[in-house]
């Protein structure tokens, strides 16, 4: 059971919220002042903490400054509460690192909702995630799962793209960072000579384009939508803000796209050295994992250009390749489409 700190000076204020948090299943603690509210935190050490800004003695700042210094409780989520004639004041707080802030008077749900989607991101900071893309997308899904990407959904446009629409291409500067609702992307470079390869493929709960606003440089890849989508689009501005004010996020999402290049770089020693049997075994692997993950359908839904682009190759030598594997019953081929029948055995070809 989540333990919440309530400081405030205000008894009516400071009890009703206890009460709600009670109510709701939640262990609740009470302090009076700052320097109350102090020594409970370094004692209890609680899930969370909700303070009053405007306080006598030592005010929310102050508690917020004092408990990010001692490392028993930097990590705890913190939530100010404050009066509407506060709110200019916000900055500072969220500055400092608070977490969120609820305004007064509030609403139960309001309380319970923030309280809940805190507990569920400081859940979600503390797991360790496997590395790559599977690591970022499992992140992702669980900071979905918490709430905070409804939070963003409610607050930015999902925009409706059709096939063969571009999403952003190369050489173009970052605006957004991009949330797949629902639909499939593939990011792409174009050689001198015409001829393109696919750098990555994207579907429902991904996000594209985090690398160029990080490292502030233009795109070095196109996207373009593989099936109709609906993607979300937060400006980079508020993404930004978003990664540098909050460092347990920032520290676990950059790690995580750390591992993913190095996952990149894999790739693309297994283009350089390996048979192009064992090459397009494991474009079809990856392909079916990532666009068929928890679903029944085991078809390859994409075309044989882009899977011969995936892996690097001609289309003609892509095609003798799936007739070999078929022959060996590897893979099926129903009505044009790919099913991947046997992904563990072409995971694990020898040659």
């Amino acid at each position: 059971m989540a333990s919440v700190l309530v400081i405030d000076d205000n008894p009516d204020i400071r009890d009703n919220t206890a009460e709600i948090l009670e109510l709701a299943g939640y262990t609740s603690l009470t302090a009076e002042n700052g320097k109350k509210g102090i020594e409970i935190a370094l004692r209890e050490k609680p899930d969370i903490i909700i303070c009053d800004i405007m306080m006598p003695e030592l005010d929310g700042y102050g508690v917020l400054h004092l408990l990010q210094k001692n490392a028993d409780t930097r990590n705890i989520p913190f939530i100010f509460l404050t009066a509407k004639t506060e709110r200019s004041d916000l900055r500072k707080g969220m500055e400092m690192g608070a977490d969120d802030y609820i305004t007064k008077p509030f609403e139960e749900i309001e309380l319970l909702n923030a309280v809940e989607v805190r507990l569920k991101k400081r859940e979600i900071l503390s797991q360790k995630y496997v590395p790559g893309a599977s690591g970022i997308t499992q992140f992702m899904k669980d900071v979905n799962d918490s709430g905070l990407i409804q939070q963003l959904t409610n607050q930015y446009d999902v925009v409706p793209y059709t096939r063969k629409q571009f999403l952003y291409q190369e050489g173009k500067r970052s605006r957004f960072l991009y949330y797949i609702v629902k639909g499939k992307v593939k990011g792409f470079r174009t050689h001198e000579d015409g001829k393109e390869y696919i750098t990555d493929l994207f579907s429902d709960g991904d996000f594209i384009g985090y690398s160029p606003i990080i490292e502030d440089k233009n795109y070095n890849d196109s996207a373009i939508i593989l099936e109709d989508a609906d993607i979300l689009q937060l400006p980079r501005e508020d993404f930004q803000k978003m990664i540098y004010n909050d460092i347990a996020v920032a520290t676990k999402f950059i790690h995580l796209i750390t591992q993913n290049v190095k996952e990149k770089e894999e790739r693309l020693l297994n283009l350089a050295y390996s048979s192009l049997r064992k090459r397009v075994a494991k474009a079809l692997v990856d392909i079916h994992t990532k666009f068929n993950a928890g679903t029944p359908s085991k078809r390859i839904e994409i075309s044989r250009e882009d899977i011969a682009q995936y892996v690097g190759t001609a289309t003609e030598s892509l095609i003798r390749t799936l007739s070999d594997f078929k022959s060996e019953k590897l893979i099926e081929i129903r009505e044009g489409k790919i099913i991947v029948s046997q992904p563990d055995q072409l995971s694990n070809l020898l040659y």
